[in-house]
């Protein structure tokens, strides 16, 4: 704008100076004077329109870089962000202290409080191998209590390190939600009625009142199962799995379908446990484990290797009571595990070099934590020849086998 004025000003002095100078001759400006002063004009008009057009130009460059570079800046600070949301949670984990997980407090066995108001449960206890492993204390957890319509929004949101909250893998979740690190349980649904109602079947449930929890594949898998059998049936569907109990046992429904480990929970909680019945059919497949947001390959990569080592834990003979014992002996794979021969990553990983000593020694291997909780300890699902059991060729001489508890090696 400047050189535009500045352009503009020259010209009209210089156009001014040949008319002041024919004006102040004493014959009067001639013919050509005249002819002159106006040819000089026009040139200095000329001049002007294309400094201003050359001047339009340079600004409109200048606006141009203007913008580009704040576009850069705005990129850069998308990326720094995206940063930070999601690449480096284990620095950020370390930094904060704890880990957090999204889970629940309503199913014995899975994750409830105890008298002391402590969270207990079998995805608890994954979570305080989590800690465990990366910041060395099985305590330093904080649970996040959700519903299960809101698992998917709260393991995209990143705001969770982990969700555990017997979710279901699926193509859409795995996809959708986050990462799958492992599976830690199989489960399958089925259908809870009351003793007394007589049915001996799922397929006898034609015009029954279901209960069932919202936002989950119990409700996808009912409305298949009913309609692939030509059954006409009648939903009650609500968001928590307590209510979905308390509306059970109020008697507003025929029939609770959840998966089968949760009915047998859920069933122990009932008053009088034997007058319910859990059905015979399994209606679908359910591999339950825990999630991390995508985004963090190394953070899913130390999530999926703290679940291989606790499989692994119970394959190999160790547990909470033998640690020491089996890292100074001369089990190749087993002190390959706990970090005194060999490697399983841990460099990469950003682990001690010893952390599956303290994660077993914190919270057990697979076989105590499940016993502790699922098992005899807990809610009493039996494991042998089951599909939670190991693998069938499992190295471990008094271990359940015949399942398919089974994880990528360790080396």
């Amino acid at each position: 704008m400047k050189t535009k004025l500045l352009i503009a000003m020259l010209a009209m002095v210089s156009v001014f100076a040949v008319a002041f100078s024919a004006c102040t001759d004493d014959s009067g400006p001639t013919d050509a004077d005249l002819q002159n002063a106006q040819a000089t004009a026009s040139a200095a008009q000329s001049a002007l329109s294309d400094a201003n057009a050359r001047a339009d130009a340079a600004e409109a460059r200048a606006d141009e870089a203007d913008k580009m570079a704040e576009d850069a800046k705005m990129m850069a600070d998308e990326a720094m962000m995206s940063m930070e949301d999601t690449a480096g949670r284990l620095a950020q984990v370390q930094d904060r202290g704890h880990i957090i997980c999204a889970s629940r407090n309503d199913v014995p066995g899975y994750g409830s409080l105890d008298d002391a108001g402590r969270n207990v449960g079998f995805d608890i206890d994954l979570c305080r191998a989590l800690a465990t492993a990366v910041l060395g204390d099985p305590e330093a957890i904080e649970i996040q209590f959700i519903t299960a319509a809101e698992r998917g929004p709260t393991i995209q949101s990143g705001e969770v390190d982990m969700l555990v909250r017997t979710v279901t893998w699926t193509t859409s979740r795995d996809a959708q939600w986050g990462n799958y690190a492992q599976t830690m349980f199989y489960d399958g649904q089925g259908f809870m009625v009351p003793a007394d109602l007589g049915v001996t079947s799922a397929y006898e449930l034609g015009g029954a009142a279901v209960c069932v929890t919202s936002g989950t594949t119990t409700e996808l898998n009912m409305a298949d199962f009913f309609r692939q059998n030509n059954l006409e049936y009648n939903p009650n569907v609500f968001e928590d799995t307590d209510v979905v109990l308390d509306a059970y046992e109020s008697g507003q429904c025929d029939v609770f379908t959840n998966d089968r480990s949760q009915l047998a929970a859920l069933r122990t909680a009932l008053p009088n446990p034997d007058d319910h019945v859990i059905l015979p059919e399994t209606i679908s497949e359910e591999p339950l484990g825990p999630v991390v947001p995508h985004g963090d390959d190394q953070w899913f990569d130390i999530v999926k290797t703290v679940m291989s080592g606790l499989i692994y834990a119970e394959a190999y003979g160790i547990n909470s009571g033998n640690v020491g014992s089996v890292a100074a002996g001369d089990n190749v794979k087993a002190k390959r595990l706990l970090g005194t021969e060999g490697t399983i990553g841990q460099e990469a990983l950003g682990l001690s070099e010893t952390f599956m000593q303290d994660v077993i020694n914190a919270v057990g291997n697979y076989g105590e934590i499940y016993d502790r909780n699922l098992g005899p300890d807990g809610i009493d699902l039996p494991r042998e020849n089951g599909r939670n059991a190991l693998w069938s060729n499992a190295p471990c001489t008094d271990c359940p086998k015949g399942g398919q508890i089974y994880a990528a090696p360790l080396r």
